[in-house]
């Protein structure tokens, strides 16, 4: 029996959400356990499909076809390359540490009034109702990699803002200054911005989508790939453009890139740390992961058209996000701003249009998804313990908690891609893919790196080091649990900078039939060094 993988694969954490849903309201703890059960359940499974993917193999796996709304030339199909498995893995990773991290958050903070059975409304947190949005948010990120039918993706592109909309509105960070009714608010505000802003950008898409069909009749990524390599599809110039500018749009605002960047340091501002790190490592990564699957492979020309405005965009989220970084005074604002930047180099990779750049960017998604997930969990655990987001409030914390500043350094060194971690890996193949084409382009973004180290360090500076505060004077060090969410993270960042070869043998073949897809080459090198006499040569 031929077992459809790919299907299983979302639909085990969908399931592991309705069924966490349903555990009674005095079970807290089965559903934290169940939804833990699922989640690395659905990592085995991820990594099942990582084996059974070939990388020197068919463009597509494990593919799955079948008839959904055939008036209309929809399809349910999946398939996955190399780039898509290696996301599918990163997010089946991250999850397990996201519900171990977000253990205690959504348990309510009030005992029942006068022996009644309902919690006080303001300090009510169904902690069923956190772990399967959790998990539903797995289960449509999966299946947004595995769709190759652009409708079937778009239908999960936009579904899953509505799970991450309750998150970030019903569950937000406790240590926020001033009153309950205040924080409130503010989440509330986060969570409407964070949808309008990405409800904008899925109708626009939607446009675009309808107009892709009146073209090609069909939604289908691969029979559009082959009609155009045929020559049978014809799309006007005009055309493509808009069609193109349409679905970048969209994927620009998850991405998110400047200036459509806005909603994303409110949204994490104001969520837990555990969902701050989904919105930035898992769900923002469907964005940049779109632009090489669809932009680039459904409209190669209007992509190359497109090119010197996006690498503009991408240079400037760059060093605007370094910069506003630097003067932040909320930590998981400063996190938000450098993630910005990040997404920068992601997309300065793709569109570079080298085979090293867009390499990079795909390993620069897994590893900033890993570096960005231990920093912040890290950092959520440093304010759970003193109650407050400003970094003036810390100092001398290495002292009371050694532990929690040694991983908390580690994930700062590895946000400023230190070489010998992981992030560093991806960050010189986008800038050296960048260069190769684009030499002033590539000159400028290495600003953002210099920016990196000034916000990391004197961030690490003002919370671990100097005096010791006498609020964080018995702070406790990192407990069991949280040291089993951290340190794998930690020995990733480690293990993935010294051998990245694991990632990049799946991820290489992938990028070449992107760069086919374009038609583009990587620009040959100026000057050739004879082997013999060692007489260089223009």
């Amino acid at each position: 029996m031929n077992v459809p993988l790919l299907t299983v694969t979302a639909a085990v954490p969908a399931v592991g959400a309705i069924l966490t849903a349903a555990v009674p309201a005095a079970r807290r703890n089965a559903a934290k356990w169940l939804a833990l059960l699922f989640s690395l359940a659905t990592l085995a499974l991820a990594v099942l499909v990582a084996i059974r993917f070939e990388p020197g193999g068919d463009r597509y796996q494990l593919t799955e076809s079948h008839a959904w709304i055939a008036d209309f030339g929809v399809r349910y199909e999946l398939g996955v390359d190399g780039i898509a498995v290696a996301l599918i893995a990163l997010t089946a990773l991250l999850i397990p540490f996201v519900i171990g991290a977000g253990w205690n958050d959504a348990d309510p903070l009030a005992e029942p009034i006068s022996g009644s059975a309902t919690w006080h409304s303001s300090r009510w947190r169904p902690t069923q109702g956190f772990f399967a949005l959790i998990l539903l948010v797995e289960a449509m990120v999966i299946i947004s990699f595995e769709a190759t039918d652009v409708f079937l993706f778009y239908i999960f592109f936009e579904a899953m803002l509505i799970p991450m909309y309750f998150l970030i509105g019903g569950f937000g960070d406790r240590a926020h200054a001033g009153s309950e009714e205040n924080a409130a608010a503010q989440r509330s505000y986060a969570a409407v911005k964070f949808l309008l802003y990405n409800l904008v950008g899925g109708l626009i898409m939607l446009a675009a989508v309808i107009g892709l069909y009146v073209v090609a009749g069909n939604f289908s990524l691969q029979e559009i790939a082959a009609a155009r390599a045929a020559g049978t599809l014809d799309m006007a110039t005009n055309t493509e453009r808009l069609l193109f500018l349409g679905f970048f749009f969209a994927f620009a605002v998850k991405a998110p890139l400047w200036p459509l960047h806005t909603w994303l340091p409110n949204a994490m501002g104001e969520s837990t740390a555990p969902v701050a790190v989904l919105i930035t490592a898992v769900v923002d990564k469907v964005g940049t992961f779109a632009m090489l699957r669809f932009c680039l492979g459904l409209f190669p020309d209007a992509s190359k058209w497109a090119t010197p405005v996006i690498l503009v965009l991408a240079l400037i989220s760059i060093v605007y996000g370094a910069l506003v970084a630097v003067g932040q005074r909320d930590i998981k604002r400063l996190v938000a701003y450098a993630s910005i930047s990040h997404f920068g180099f992601i997309v300065l990779g793709i569109f570079a249009m080298t085979s090293q750049g867009q390499s990079g960017a795909t390993l620069y998604m897994v590893n900033h998804g890993i570096s960005t997930a231990a920093l912040m969990l890290v950092a959520g655990f440093l304010i759970s313990r003193r109650g407050s987001r400003l970094i003036a409030d810390y100092g001398g914390v290495q002292k009371v908690a050694p532990v929690l500043a040694g991983t908390f350094l580690i994930g700062g060194l590895a946000t400023l891609s230190l070489p010998g971690l992981a992030p560093f890996v991806s960050e010189f193949l986008v800038l050296v893919g960048t260069f190769a084409r684009y030499p002033v382009v590539g000159i400028i973004a290495t600003v953002g790196i210099v920016l990196a180290a000034l916000y990391t360090l004197v961030l690490y500076q003002r919370t671990m080091t100097g005096p010791v505060k006498e609020e964080v004077r018995t702070m406790p060090d990192l407990r069991l649990r949280e040291v089993l969410v951290v340190a794998p993270l930690i020995v990733l960042l480690i293990g993935l900078g010294v051998y990245p070869k694991p990632l990049t043998e799946i991820v290489n073949p992938a990028v070449k039939h992107t760069m086919s897809d374009v038609k583009q080459t990587d620009p040959k090198p100026e000057v050739v060094v004879d082997a013999k006499n060692g007489e260089a040569a223009k």
